[in-house]
């Protein structure tokens, strides 16, 4: 699949449409197509995780490749099948018999051509006669767009690595059309989800989808509508984590799970981790996936989970013994904003370079700029103030301030007036050229608050008194009723990370992000259930900097049994 950006005035008699995808069908390179090439080893673990394997008899089932690229999916099915073929000593045209097999999708004109052309050498040096092979191959590749093209209406067997596009690279008429069509195509999602969402209809009763793909919709909010399709009519079988492991011919900056999603009945997911990349370890670990019944002396790499898909909600993909964790707590406590604790994020500029500077070289009125913190003020756990300010061009009471009552604020705007009013939002509204992406509430400068930063690798929860705004790259939280120290506490504790660690998605090298949406699902009971004891605990771990203290008040706080402790890693000693 490939996206660049259409120059409709190349096709004036097409419709935007269909001009779109003419253009595209023609049109970029391997990485603007989105393309990226799967390592046979795991082309082999995924037909094995669906059962397409060539002891069955593959003449009789039916798979559908929606993006077949290169081939490197679509030709180790088709020697599945002619292996199957030849074993089962059918007599007869072979064009009549395996017609009807496969059904492979490809925008790319020539990449079309060239796998066509591979497909048609691969049935003759099988001993199909030329003339049937070139038919054969006529009735298997389809050249199009697989999200607008009419297929077969059931498959047994859907396999792929779809291709991952973002949205700004698609034409805006076909992105339109894709919309139109496809209720997962929401928010920011990507071109797999709604590939993934044609190929689960396609399927019929029993049949099964492997694909290896980016993991982000499991978690994040534009898979919401495609993980309740999944809720409501499918199960997910298995999930296999491929972060950091060889899966692709070249290194790609995505975070790859394998997934098998079958049409029937909800039922247990089976979990695997990162396995080698290595035909037998994967061979084995199919085996474990698929068995009937989970083999001990597979268990320590194979996993089973009950529960996993729950409507739009993000899958928890984590252990079981954790999973119950989180429903427990989910059950007895109020989440952070239910307990008044609010969740924000700092001020984005969108023109730092004009906004924010030195505070004391900021040539404006004292009550135009406010004292900003920022990440690499509190990189050692504590705040180090460096000096940095922001202007704040908004008023008390609402609105922009008037430039006229304020002449310093007004010059320095102006001498930086190049910077500020190319941003979108100052095109957008002319008017108000000089604002802010967001608004800045002095107020908020004053008030005390813990400082979060977006990706860590454990907890980095800072303290601070109520004399800095924060930056856009830290979140924050303040509560009118908890001790800030005492929460501080409860949020540098395995107890928040494991709320975090269970709806976030996770980024290389095993960071976190510690966003809003993520904080705000921690659940806290609210202050007044805290017995005073127990926030003295609280708030000395938190100014120690002690963690293992932490843990330890937060595990009393929660009322974690042994078993549970032991699951987040014992009573914090």
């Amino acid at each position: 699949m490939t996206n660049l950006l259409l120059r409709q005035s190349s096709l004036p008699d097409l419709c935007p449409v269909t001009a779109a995808v003419e253009e595209l069908a023609h049109a970029g390179g391997i990485e603007e197509r989105g393309a990226i090439f799967t390592r046979r080893e795991v082309v082999e673990f995924i037909l094995d995780l669906v059962g397409y394997t060539d002891d069955r008899p593959l003449h009789k089932l039916t798979l559908l490749e929606p993006s077949f690229g290169d081939g490197d999916f679509l030709l180790p099915a088709i020697d599945r099948l002619l292996n199957a073929w030849t074993s089962s000593n059918l007599t007869g045209d072979p064009l009549g018999t395996l017609h009807h097999c496969i059904r492979a999708v490809e925008l790319h004109r020539d990449t079309f051509n060239c796998t066509h052309a591979a497909v048609v050498a691969r049935l003759i040096e099988r001993g199909v006669a030329t003339r049937t092979a070139q038919a054969i191959a006529d009735t298997w590749l389809v050249h199009g767009d697989f999200l607008l093209t009419k297929l077969p209406s059931a498959f047994d067997v859907v396999v792929g690595n779809p291709p991952y596009v973002r949205q700004e690279m698609i034409p805006a008429a076909l992105l339109a059309e894709y919309r139109s069509r496809y209720a997962t195509m929401y928010d920011r999602a990507d071109l797999y989800i709604p590939f993934i969402e044609r190929s689960l209809e396609l399927l019929m009763p029993g049949g099964a989808l492997g694909f290896i793909c980016a993991d982000r919709w499991m978690k994040n909010r534009y898979g919401g509508p495609l993980r309740a399709l999944v809720a409501n009519g499918y199960h997910l079988k298995v999930y296999v984590d491929m972060t950091d492991t060889p899966a692709f011919h070249a290194e790609v900056a995505a975070y790859p799970a394998v997934t098998v999603i079958t049409r029937e009945k909800a039922g247990v997911t089976r979990l695997a981790y990162r396995p080698a990349i290595d035909r037998t370890t994967l061979a084995n670990l199919a085996n474990a996936l698929n068995a009937k019944k989970l083999p001990t002396e597979e268990s320590g790499d194979v996993r089973e989970l009950a529960g996993v898909t729950a409507g739009a909600e993000p899958w928890i993909l984590e252990s079981s013994d954790q999973l119950a964790i989180v429903r427990r707590l989910e059950r007895d406590f109020p989440a952070m904003e239910e307990a008044d604790c609010k969740v924000g994020i700092g001020v984005a500029t969108g023109a730092d370079q004009a906004f924010i500077g030195p505070f004391d070289a900021l040539d404006v009125e004292d009550d135009r700029k406010e004292p900003l913190v920022m990440t690499r003020d509190i990189l050692r756990g504590v705040v180090e103030w460096r000096g940095y300010g922001v202007i704040n061009p908004f008023a008390d009471k609402g609105g922009l301030v008037d430039l006229a009552d304020y002449p310093r604020l007004k010059h320095y705007l102006e001498t930086h007036k190049d910077k500020i009013a190319r941003r979108h939002c100052a095109k957008k509204a002319p008017g108000n050229w000089y604002r802010t992406i967001d608004r800045i509430a002095p107020s908020l400068t004053r008030k005390p608050k813990l400082l979060i930063p977006d990706i860590k690798g454990e907890a980095h929860i800072v303290y601070e008194e109520g004399r800095l705004y924060p930056h856009h790259n830290l979140y924050y939280v303040t509560s009118d009723k908890w001790d800030l120290r005492a929460l501080q506490a409860v949020l540098l504790s395995a107890v928040a990370r494991l709320f975090v660690a269970t709806y976030s998605t996770r980024m290389r090298g095993g960071f976190l992000r510690f966003q809003a949406q993520y904080l705000r699902r921690i659940r806290v009971p609210r202050w007044e259930d805290v017995p005073e004891a127990l926030r003295g605990e609280l708030k000395r771990a938190a100014e120690t900097q002690d963690i293992s203290a932490c843990n330890r008040a937060a595990f009393k706080l929660y009322g974690l049994s042994e078993e549970e402790s032991a699951a987040l890693g014992g009573n914090g000693d």
